[in-house]
């Protein structure tokens, strides 16, 4: 109980931070080279970076970045994902076999791997780290929505909707999808973490957000010609990052036993 109380917080105020930046009054590219590597003062509580910014600044700057990459990767992966493998689980026959050769052809390549490709052959930037993400991550959400929709629709409640003549859009939407919403609710909140890392390994590369916007992995990959004198640099946002995918990984871990029927059985 107290470590999901401490991942809420830990969410809420990665959250709150995000979307309250433009209005904090922060300057997370304010140069100042007399603060250049100098550790947490009054002015800047956790330090500043190599240009004399305030990591602070940068940090709920890259927050920000985090979580909209983070909506909309998710938000893209599970609407294709689910279309996809609804639509191929209904139709079955040569559809579904093509769409699983697809699915499997995608696993066959590390995520990760695959993101950093597609980045790279697309160039840097938040709308291409948001392609490229997509790209990958519709893949868990189709597997998910083509085994729970295959074990549906030989269902009595979706036979008798066949027998009266409902159409397929109808019956997969008010008949099937509500079913499946809470495996892919669960999915979608691990899918956050997994986005969170893609986008800090993305822009470590060098391949997400361009500077002088700020991510943490860009802040991070910046802090490591400097571990020896300002090791803050790397270590703060670092920590930031553990903590924040630990904190969603526990809430999804959570939701996933709430929402497990066989708990109540």
């Amino acid at each position: 109980m107290i470590l999901t109380r401490a991942a809420i917080v830990v969410l809420a105020g990665w959250i709150v931070l995000a979307l309250a930046a433009p209005v904090l009054g922060l300057d997370p590219h304010r140069v100042s080279l007399p603060h250049m590597l100098q550790g947490p003062a009054l002015s800047a509580p956790l330090g500043f970076d190599e240009l004399g910014r305030p990591l602070l600044d940068r940090l709920v700057s890259g927050a920000r970045t985090s979580l909209l990459v983070a909506i909309a990767v998710v938000f893209l992966s599970l609407l294709l994902g689910t279309f996809i493998g609804t639509v191929s689980a209904w139709l079955a026959g040569t559809v579904d076999h093509v769409v699983v050769r697809i699915i499997d052809v995608f696993l066959a390549f590390p995520g990760i791997l695959l993101a950093i490709a597609l980045a790279g052959i697309l160039g840097p930037g938040i709308d291409n780290v948001v392609l490229a993400l997509t790209t990958v991550g519709w893949v868990g959400f189709a597997r998910l929505a083509r085994a729970q929709t295959m074990t549906l629709k030989h269902r009595e409640h979706v036979l008798a909707a066949v027998a009266l003549g409902a159409r397929a859009p109808r019956i997969l939407w008010y008949h099937v999808l509500p079913l499946i919403a809470a495996p892919l609710i669960v999915e979608a909140t691990f899918s956050i973490a997994a986005v969170i890392i893609g986008e800090a390994g993305l822009s470590f590369l060098g391949l997400g957000v361009q500077p002088p916007h700020a991510s943490w992995g860009s802040i991070i990959q910046e802090g490591t010609r400097y571990m020896l004198v300002a090791p803050h640099l790397v270590i703060v946002p670092a920590v930031a990052l553990s903590m924040l995918v630990l904190a969603v990984n526990l809430l999804g871990d959570r939701l996933r036993d709430r929402l497990d029927v066989r708990r109540w059985e």
